[in-house]
Order: structure tokens, then sequence, then C-alpha cells
């Protein structure tokens, strides 16, 4: 007797359990990775050198790579065996936006390979290592910068009170890559493709800058006119400060590079400009951080508890570290080394208590279980 067999479709609940687990891994989680590895790089450069800071912060920077590694490789299954899941995500506006994080992931970690990961690697390894994620996230931040907004024009469905600053995420992601590319600059040929890179990184400051610009207005108008974010969604208020600080950090390394690859007058051109543009940025940076505050402290005595979200907390201010550093070195001001450790103080606590909350959730199974 012949027997004919049939495709049988294979449904969510017959996979493999650890294919079930990332089912609803979405990208938000590269935020963990960002606000990680954003302690090494901004802790690396502090006007303090406190004892053992940089060797706490190469052991954290090994820590965000290890969860890079493994955050990618839980997201390629998630879109190998859930690629329905996938695609909602993308047609979802409170998710899509959160693509621009595996930009920003690649390239966070990629510049900490760079200031301290070098320690244990090796200048050539890291040199190479870093060229391949800032590759990497530089062109997966471009992508998402033209996609998620075509996404948002085409597919989406959003009405005025939808705003949110999550909408910042994918263009902010060039941002980061304007600030974390100067840094390949000495490791490059001079002449041409030295100056190619800083001007490419000029110009992704520039593409990053207008974008927000646009967009900022639209989240603030929201705010005003349909009042304060769901609980859950406060912390993203601290999202506004990552295009703020990290603008500040970029216009700060177009200084510290310029010298020997742009000819003067250019190269003292881009000082001034990152003290003239940086000063008055980090100005609304700390006026946003405080209305942000006040909004988390209101959120909080209303009952917000931990989410995903709590991980805004750490990379924007992160960047705002960074930049402030930046500035104290151009400006010789102490106020600026005073206000980078304050922040970087804050950002080791919220870091801190994001990835406790985040272990704790994951032991519990709570934080991959399906939506409500």
């Amino acid at each position: 007797m012949v027997t004919t067999a049939h495709p049988v479709a294979v449904s969510p609940t017959a996979l493999p359990a650890r294919a079930l687990a990332v089912r609803h891994l979405g990208p938000n989680w590269y935020a963990s990775v960002m606000g990680t590895a954003i302690i090494a790089n901004a802790g690396a450069t502090l006007p303090y050198p406190f004892t053992g800071l940089r060797t706490g912060c190469t052991i954290v920077w090994a820590l965000s790579f290890a969860m890079l590694a493994v955050l990618l490789t839980a997201r390629a299954a998630h879109w190998i065996h859930h690629r329905d899941q996938a695609r909602a995500h993308l047609l979802d506006p409170a998710v899509a936006p959160f693509y621009g994080c595996l930009s920003m992931a690649l390239l966070a970690v990629g510049a900490g390979t760079l200031i301290v990961g070098k320690d244990w690697l090796g200048t050539g390894a890291a040199v190479a290592l870093d060229t391949v994620l800032f590759t990497a996230g530089t062109a997966i931040g471009l992508a998402a910068a033209v996609t998620i907004p075509y996404l948002m024009v085409t597919r989406h469905r959003i009405t005025a009170d939808q705003a949110s600053p999550v909408w910042l995420l994918p263009v902010v992601a060039p941002m980061v890559s304007a600030a974390v590319g100067p840094l390949l600059i000495p490791h490059l040929p001079a002449g041409q493709a030295q100056q190619t890179m800083l001007y490419a990184c000029f110009a992704m400051f520039g593409l990053s800058l207008l974008a927000t610009l646009v967009m900022l207005p639209m989240v603030f108008a929201r705010l005003v006119t349909a009042g304060p974010l769901p609980l859950a969604l406060t912390p993203t208020l601290f999202l506004v400060l990552g295009p703020l600080g990290q603008s500040t950090t970029a216009a700060n390394k177009f200084a510290d590079f310029a010298p020997g690859v742009v000819p003067a007058p250019l190269d003292r051109g881009f000082l001034a400009f990152a003290v003239l543009y940086g000063v008055p940025v980090l100005g609304f940076a700390l006026l946003w951080l405080s209305l942000a505050a006040a909004m988390v402290v209101r959120a909080r005595r209303r009952g917000m508890g931990f989410a995903m979200t709590w991980w805004a907390f750490t990379f924007p201010i992160g960047t705002c570290v960074t930049g402030a550093e930046g500035l104290a070195h151009h400006t010789g001001l102490a106020v600026f080394d005073w206000l980078a450790t304050g922040l970087f103080a804050f950002l080791v606590t919220a870091v801190a208590v994001a990835l406790n909350h985040t272990l704790r959730g994951l032991a519990g199974g709570k934080l991959l279980a399906a939506p409500a």
C-alpha cells in the first residue's frame, strides 16, 4: 500500500520551547545593550580617573558584547521561527521605531571595543571589530532612518495623540554613527580617506539633527494637548535626551579629530562649532531632563511599575555624560566635569536597577510572555 504525505502547517505551539521563548522578543531589547555599553564608553573618559575605573569599564564592555551576541542570536531565532510576529512588529507603530536600537547597540559596543576593549584584544583586533560593527550599525541605522518613517507614512495609521518620543529612535541612530565614527579616523590612510570619514560623519550629524527637529515639536505638542503619557511609557521621555547629548558629543568629536585632517581654518571652525552648538543644546537637555524627571516622579506616585521602558533612563543619560565631557575638554570649565560625573553616577544607578529588574523578569518568564 502506498501512502501520500501531505504537508502540515506548523503552529507556534508545535515549536520547540526555546523557539517559543523568543516569540515576543522585540527589537526594544537592544536598548539593554545600548544602556550597558554606554557605561564603558562614558566612564573611560571621565575627568576623575577613580582607581579601577578603566578595568571596571572594560568588564562592562565585555558584558555588553556578550549581551549583544546573545540578543543577536535570539532575534535571529525570532525571525526564523516567528516571521508573522516579526512582520507584525514592523507594522506596529509602537514597536517599529525600536529597530533603530539594533543600529545603536552595534555602534555602542563597537565604540567600546576601540575605547576600552583594545586593552584586552589589542589595537589591531579592536580596530577590525569596531570597523565591522560600525559599518553594520551605520548601514542598519541609515536604512531604519528611511524605512521606519516610510512605514509610518504609508502603512501605519497614527493619530496626533499617539506621538511618542519613541519616534526619535530610528532618526537618532545616524547621530550615534556621527559620534563614534571619528574614533576610526586615526586608523585610516591620511588624506582623502580620513577627510571622507569626517565629512560623512558630519553629514549624518545633519541628517539626524534636522529629522529630530521635525519630530520633537510633535512630541511636545502631544504632551501639551493630550496630557501625560501612559504610566508605562513615561520613562520614554528620557529618549529626547539622546539626540541632544549625542549631537553634543558628535560636535566635540569633530573638534577632536579635525586638526590634521582638514586644512585651517576649517579645523578651528569645528572647535568653535563644538562649543557654540554644544553649550546651548546641553542647556536644553538639562531643562528636558528636569521636566522628564518630574513626570517620572508623578508616574511613580501613581503606580508606575517596571517595564522595559526603564532602559530609557540609561543610554540617553550616557550621551549627556559624553557631551559634558567633550565640553569640559574644549572649554576648560570644571562645571562640565562636575556635571559629567554627577550624570555618570545616575547612569550607573539606572543601569543597575534596570538590569536587576530585567534579570528577575526573565527568570520569572514575565518579560517574554505575550503582551496583555
